[in-house]
């Protein structure tokens, strides 16, 4: 089972059924066995061919398949060192099976070597075995398909601003503020000393912002006069153009930098002005900051750090989050549909099987 997205009508999907290929040698099949789906996928399909989001799981004929974060097992091994039955977290398509072409497989986990993704970035093309992972725990399975690719990338953009010495800001404004991923960078971001978290939302998500006690202040949509005043570094989690310019002209030379991270208002996409107030917007690209660390602190010692900041932010979003199961087509594409038109509850996030 596969579910596959027209990729030039997002709201347009179907399902394709195939039979499992036969592996070839130095290949091995994964079951997939569950997946999370959140705004953060919605992103990918929107970045799809800007960010080559499209080419990790290729599909024919203009569909795609977007990319999900789930475990799967290993249900066939042509490779010695990788044993069926074993389970893995890694990138995924929204489909029952995967082959990948296992390398450099150690305790860890490995890489998937198939051809179509060597040029693709590395971050991407790693699968962790459970056995091996100082964040996997059983009981928090839904929380790590979930939350950890998200939490991943704030806790990156936190250590971005941290090593960038927030670029001289006093304090750090976040659009999207009740998405998981602003969220995350928020509760991370409470914890450091001398910054303030502001957060921007809609009307109708500002007390449930408010609520999670990782940000300073709120803002809505329709308020920003309100926005404080002061150094600022900006957070694009929204991709919102009419917004991205309020904020920039609001603070103007006090903009000390201006990142793009997510899509979440994927409908109000728009250039960047050449007269746009203060810095130029960048695209915060996680690999790149995987790359550095990893040379910075090595594997191990990377995936240590991450580890001791994931345990505080699982525990914290025990108090708030629900998750909602679900198995099979008619779920999966229900799902995608509520997340692309916006109509998924800021405390609740879906946890899919095949």
């Amino acid at each position: 089972m596969e579910f596959l997205v027209d990729k030039t009508d997002l709201h347009r999907t179907r399902f394709s059924e195939a039979p499992t290929p036969e592996l070839r040698s130095g290949q091995a099949l994964l079951s997939v066995s569950a997946f999370g789906l959140t705004s953060n996928n919605i992103t990918y399909a929107m970045f799809g061919e800007a960010m080559s989001y499209w080419s990790f799981f290729p599909a024919k004929d203009g569909w795609g398949r977007v990319p999900v974060w789930g475990f799967a097992d290993v249900a066939a091994s042509n490779v010695a060192e990788l044993a069926l039955g074993a389970r893995v977290y890694g990138y995924l398509p929204p489909s029952s099976e995967l082959v990948v072409a296992p390398v450099r497989v150690d305790a860890h986990g490995f890489i998937d070597a198939t051809p179509h993704r060597a040029a693709l970035p590395a971050a991407y093309n790693g699968y962790t075995l459970s056995t091996g992972d100082p964040i996997y725990d059983e009981d928090t399975e839904d929380a790590q398909m979930l939350l950890r690719p998200l939490f991943f990338t704030s806790y990156l953009i936190d250590d971005f601003l941290a090593d960038s010495e927030r670029f001289g800001a006093e304090m750090v404004v976040l659009s999207s503020a009740s998405s998981k991923t602003s969220s995350a960078l928020a509760f991370l971001l409470s914890r450091r000393e001398g910054v303030d978290v502001v957060g921007l939302t809609s009307a109708r998500s500002a007390e449930f912002t408010r609520g999670l006690g990782v940000y300073d202040v709120v803002v809505g949509y329709d308020e920003l006069d309100a926005l404080p005043q002061g150094r600022a570094v900006y957070v694009d989690m929204a991709g919102d153009a009419e917004l991205r310019n309020s904020v920039h002209d609001h603070y103007r030379e006090d903009l000390a930098h201006s990142a793009v991270v997510g899509a979440t208002h994927h409908d109000s996409l728009g250039a960047v002005p050449d007269a746009l107030p203060g810095p130029r917007p960048t695209f915060f690209f996680a690999p790149d900051r995987v790359a550095k660390r990893t040379v910075d602190w090595g594997r191990e010692g990377f995936e240590a750090k991450l580890a001791k900041a994931w345990q505080p932010y699982v525990a914290w979003t025990e108090s708030w989050l629900s998750v909602i199961h679900g198995q099979g087509p008619q779920a999966i594409e229900q799902a995608y549909l509520d997340l692309l038109d916006g109509r998924i509850d800021p405390a609740t996030a879906h946890v899919l099987r095949p």
